[in-house]
């Protein structure tokens, strides 16, 4: 606790709190996490190895969005322009939006544009996407 003299000889007690050194702790904390939060990163090129994965089992009525080589998307076997994507879905799965919706891209197709037609799916509401690829016979 501390004192502080008043006019008088009696010495009261002080209900402040000095916040000064908290402020200052803090802004230290501040910068080292600024500093170290940059070198956190990873950024790293590397070629990321092919999946040996074993096959997950297919539902009874999969819900294919394929991504043609001249990017044409595709629901099933009809083509879908992307700004009624959402809506062509919406009509096939009844507005289930936790229906998985297995997204298929041609090797050609930019992940950029794989992105965009993941952003076009989740707008939509659908956040359960699985990826569609090869799969590889293992080596033993």
């Amino acid at each position: 606790m501390a004192g502080k003299l008043n006019d008088g000889d009696e010495l009261s007690e002080s209900h402040e709190i000095n916040v000064t050194p908290l402020i200052d702790v803090m802004l230290v904390l501040l910068i080292i996490f600024m500093v170290a939060a940059p070198l956190a990163t990873v950024d790293v090129q590397v070629d990321l190895p092919d999946s040996t994965a074993a096959a997950q089992p297919r539902p009874d009525k999969p819900l294919f969005v394929s991504i043609k080589a001249d990017l044409t998307l595709m629901l099933g076997n009809e083509q879908v322009a992307r700004e009624s994507l959402a809506a062509a879905i919406n009509a096939q799965t009844g507005g289930d939006t936790e229906q998985r919706v297995f997204l298929r891209a041609d090797r050609s197709v930019v992940y950029g544009d794989l992105t965009e037609v993941m952003n076009l799916l989740r707008d939509a509401g659908y956040s359960k996407v699985a990826l569609v690829g090869l799969e590889l016979l293992r080596k033993r």
